[in-house]
């Protein structure tokens, strides 16, 4: 990419997608475009080919999907997976027919198996059996890898998969219900705050570990790839590419950094009765580092940050 390719980003409203214009306007690139949900329904593929057709950009970040936290994938399955699949198979066919360079797309590090070896490499992809609570937005990204490689296998197409693991920061969707982790405790952690409530009471045991990244810390890595990672003429398409900071948390670890930031007094209660989720779910991103990047963004840094997102957003 140069600083006058025009570079598509699908989603350029979500986390990952406002996330990777910021960065990409930061670096240099000066037509970067998007498109809002009211604009143009990607999960219609008749204004998806209209827009390829009219904008024809020459590269595109698949950042668009429809995601959520446990609670939401288990309430709403069918949503997950019939329009994770429709976004990225019209994205991706698009693409194709109208010749893009290169195409990023956005996996994620739940849809490796549910007890995969720690930390998860590359090669584990569809080793074992998924996390039934988010099974069927696993069973999408998943077809999502696998178009891309075979889209580069039967066409020599240059289209590379990023799996990112937990991500969080500006933009987040801080919904009661339907929202990570992080995002739902910064919410609970303020609102108990202002509420002056005794205690936060959290989902489960508190013993899962897990990995976050910074969003635009995702977005740097994302156009790192972009620009130095080609499978072109790889016989399997490609292998996609773990992205993370490869430092775990336990939840509770996590709620007690969250407390901090906010500056919430009460104590902490576990709810025993609610889901843990996967028990641990760690990437082993030594590929992306013998490519050269790390994350900058360190995990009390980058609460502190989204916390101060979203109080600009009440």
């Amino acid at each position: 990419m140069n600083e006058t390719s025009k570079i598509y980003v699908a989603g350029h409203k979500g986390l990952v997608g406002s996330a990777l214009v910021k960065v990409l306007n930061q670096s240099g690139f000066k037509n970067v475009i998007g498109r809002s949900h009211a604009e143009m329904d990607l999960q219609n593929q008749s204004q998806v080919l209209q827009f390829f057709e009219t904008e024809r950009p020459e590269y595109v970040f698949l950042a668009a999907a429809k995601v959520g936290g446990i609670h939401a994938n288990n309430t709403y399955p069918a949503e997950f997976i019939f329009s994770n699949l429709q976004i990225q198979n019209n994205i991706i066919d698009a693409s194709y027919r109208y010749g893009i360079k290169k195409l990023c797309f956005l996996g994620s590090s739940c849809i490796y198996p549910k007890f995969a070896k720690q930390p998860m490499d590359e090669g584990q992809l569809l080793d074992g059996k998924l996390e039934p609570t988010n099974e069927p937005y696993a069973v999408a990204k998943i077809a999502g890898i696998v178009m891309c490689q075979s889209y580069n296998r039967q066409y020599g197409t240059n289209y590379i998969s990023v799996m990112p693991t937990n991500l969080y920061g500006p933009g987040d969707n801080y919904h009661p219900e339907n929202s990570h982790v992080l995002p739902a405790l910064i919410r609970r952690f303020h609102e108990a705050k202002k509420q002056n409530l005794s205690e936060v009471v959290i989902w489960g045991t508190g013993k899962p570990l897990r990995e976050f990244l910074y969003s635009e810390d995702m977005a740097r890595a994302c156009v790192f790839l972009m620009q130095n990672y080609d499978v072109t003429g790889d016989p399997k398409g490609g292998e996609h590419v773990n992205v993370g900071s490869g430092i775990e948390v336990s939840i509770k670890e996590l709620a007690e950094t969250v407390k901090e930031v906010v500056g919430y007094q009460g104590k902490l209660e576990f709810d025993l009765t609610k889901p843990d989720g996967t028990p641990r779910k760690l990437l082993d991103v030594s590929k992306l580092h013998k490519m050269g990047w790390k994350h900058q963004v360190e995990l009390r840094v980058g609460v502190r940050l989204a916390y101060e997102d979203y109080l600009s957003k009440l």
